[in-house]
């Protein structure tokens, strides 16, 4: 090992470390401010818990994001432009305060959706200041808000999100490492290890949830490391978006078929393939199973294959998601017909 790599090795591993124990103790702080003001989401028929469970907990990790990925891409070589840091910073602070404010008191769509507007584009027009054609500001807009809700979407049982920010980030992690970009690399890691903290105490049973604060920041992080991949090197975009192609498609999929059922498809509802699993009958640590399973056997080996080889990285990322697709609609059909024989069975 070279001492450049062991150089930037050393200060990562003490931030990671730093990451992961800052969000453990937020986090535990978190669980009993949120009983104190009784932030508590209630069983209902649109949720898949079944007690009162605390809301909120993604405040670690934003707390321990703010904190200590700010040092990896400022001190960390090659280090960040300080206009991009910055605004990512900005972007975070702004969809985890709007989130926050929702955790306490629902707020409309609209005015969350403002925020999230905003956040994207500071970082989106940043990112590309001095960079590539602003023809492509509209595009990374829309696809960090989307990346946001997205993640807000599959945020409904016990560890999901928490196990897909952790794979996702440490996949981006991977990436930017192997690209010479230990200061990204360091960041990804860093939210990783925020995500492992909070997992802690969100795997199931959860002692608590992570609430918007946490689920629309995570969205937004992701997005921002994966497009400073892009910003490095194009060919990256495609090995990073194979690995969040679980969420993206359960998301993607399920609110197409809302929209073209002529449902009101901005509303709360139990219809994405990991709802589904649960409401067949299975644990939530099952349905977080099938994610991580699909991410280990599946995006993971795709991923890598994109990155060894740049030229089909667009095809392995097409293929991916086609295959995706096609798994999604298998099971879900599966599913819905278990579910509406068991209730038929019940009737007769």
């Amino acid at each position: 090992m070279s001492d450049a790599v062991v150089a930037s090795f050393a200060p990562i591993a003490v931030l990671v470390l730093i990451a992961f124990l800052i969000a453990l103790g937020v986090v535990r702080a978190a669980i009993a401010y949120a009983q104190r003001k009784r932030m508590l989401d209630l069983p209902g028929q649109r949720r898949s818990h079944k007690v009162p469970t605390p809301r909120g907990g993604g405040i670690g990790i934003i707390v321990s994001v703010l904190v200590a990925m700010p040092v990896s891409l400022s001190y960390i070589q090659p280090a960040w432009p300080f206009h991009v840091i910055i605004t990512l910073l900005a972007a975070v602070a702004l969809v985890a305060w709007i989130g926050w404010w929702d955790d306490h008191s629902p707020l409309p769509a609209l005015p969350r959706f403002g925020v999230q507007m905003v956040a994207t584009a500071l970082f989106s027009a940043a990112l590309l200041y001095q960079g590539p054609s602003s023809w492509w500001w509209p595009v990374l807009v829309l696809a960090g808000a989307w990346s946001i809700n997205l993640h807000n979407f599959m945020d409904g049982i016990d560890g999901l999100l928490a196990q897909q920010g952790i794979f996702v980030a440490c996949g981006l992690g991977m990436l930017a490492w192997l690209a010479g970009q230990n200061a990204l690399a360091g960041a990804s890691a860093c939210l990783a290890a925020a995500c492992l903290g909070f997992w802690c105490y969100n795997r199931s049973p959860a002692r608590i949830f992570m609430g918007d604060v946490g689920s629309g920041s995570i969205g937004l992080l992701l997005f921002a490391l994966t497009a400073m991949l892009w910003r490095v090197d194009g060919m990256l975009l495609w090995p990073a978006l194979i690995l969040s192609s679980a969420f993206v498609t359960d998301a993607t999929l399920t609110l197409l078929v809302r929209i073209l059922s002529g449902r009101r498809w901005y509303t709360a509802h139990r219809e994405h393939l990991y709802q589904w699993i649960v409401r067949k009958g299975h644990t939530h640590a099952t349905g977080a199973a099938w994610y991580l399973g699909w991410n280990v056997l599946v995006a993971a080996p795709l991923a890598a294959l994109a990155w060894e080889r740049p030229k089909v990285g667009l095809v392995a990322c097409i293929v991916t998601y086609a295959i995706a697709a096609i798994a999604w609609l298998y099971a879900k059909c599966r599913m819905i017909r278990r579910v509406r024989y068991k209730v038929r069975h019940v009737h007769t």
